[in-house]
C-alpha cells in the first residue's frame, strides 16, 4: 500500500504565491542573497529573536520601542536612517549574542508578510548556510510544503531556484511532486551543483552581478556554503527564532 506523501511545491517568484495553497502548507521562505542567509547567521551566532519587518520606516519605529539593532537593506545597500545592512558578515557572536534584530530587506521580508497574509501553516527561512536544517524540519513535520522564492522584484532569479533545487534533491522522495518549477529548480541545482559559485557567475546571473558591483563577492560565496550556519529558523509570534 502507498503511504500518503505530503505535497511539495515550488513558487518560483513571490507573485506567483497566490497560485498555492499557503493556508495548507508550511512555506520556506528563500533569499539565498542575503537576506535569510544573514538570519541564520544571527541566530546561529547567538542572536535572541530577528524581527522581519517590510519598511523602512517600522524598523525604525520598533527600534525606537525595543532595544535592538535595526538593520536593511534596500537594492543591495544599507537602507537609509538604518545603522546595518544585509551582510551575514556584519553579525558575528560577540556583536549580536543576546540581541534582537529589527530587520527589513527588499525581497525576503516582503515574501515573509505575504505568507503571513495567507495564513500559512507554519513559516521557516531556509538558505545553503542552514540547508540540512531546513530538510531536516520538513521531514519531521510531514505537511505539506511550499518552497517560496523571494526571486528579485518578483522576478525570478538563479541563486533561490537552486536552493529549492537543493532542498528537493535531499528530500524530495518523501514527498509527492507533481510540479514543473519544482522540476526546473531540481534540474538546475543538478547542473550547478559541483561549484554554485562558478555557476552563478558563468551564467552572469542578475544578483551576482549586482552585488559583485558592490564588491561583495566574499558574501555571495558564505551565501552559497552549506551548513556554515546550521539552525532552524522559524516565524513564531512576529519573530524569527532558533527552534
Amino acid at each position: 500500500m502507498q503511504e500518503n506523501k505530503p505535497e511539495l511545491y515550488t513558487s518560483l517568484s513571490p507573485s506567483l504565491l497566490n497560485l498555492y495553497d499557503v493556508e495548507k502548507s508550511i512555506v520556506v521562505i528563500i533569499d539565498v542573497l542575503r537576506a535569510t542567509s544573514t538570519i541564520a547567521t544571527a541566530l546561529y551566532n547567538g542572536a535572541k529573536s530577528i524581527i522581519p519587518v517590510d519598511s523602512v520606516a517600522e524598523c525604525i519605529r520598533i527600534g525606537k520601542q525595543i532595544d535592538s539593532i535595526t538593520a536593511g537593506e534596500r537594492d543591495g545597500k544599507i537602507a537609509e536612517g538604518l545603522a546595518y545592512g544585509n551582510s551575514p558578515f556584519e553579525y558575528p557572536r560577540e556583536f549580536i549574542e543576546g540581541k534582537t534584530l529589527v530587520l527589513t530587506t527588499t525581497n525576503g521580508t516582503k515574501l515573509l508578510h505575504m505568507a503571513l497574509d495567507k495564513n500559512a501553516k507554519g513559516i521557516i527561512t531556509g538558505s545553503f548556510p542552514n540547508l540540512s536544517a531546513v530538510c531536516d524540519y520538513l521531514l519531521e513535520k510531514k505537511q505539506n510544503v511550499i518552497l517560496g522564492c523571494a526571486a528579485w522584484k518578483n522576478r525570478v532569479n538563479l541563486e533561490d531556484t537552486l536552493f529549492a533545487g537543493a532542498v528537493i534533491q535531499r528530500i524530495g522522495k518523501h514527498f509527492s511532486i507533481n510540479c514543473d518549477s519544482s522540476q526546473i529548480a531540481l534540474a538546475l541545482y543538478k547542473e550547478a551543483k559541483p561549484d554554485l559559485y562558478k555557476f552563478m557567475k558563468n551564467k552572469q546571473a542578475s544578483h551576482y552581478k549586482r552585488l559583485t558591483g558592490f564588491g561583495l563577492e566574499k558574501d555571495i560565496r558564505y551565501c552559497l556554503t552549506e551548513d556554515v550556519a546550521n539552525t532552524r529558523v522559524v516565524y513564531e509570534d512576529g519573530k524569527l527564532i532558533a527552534g
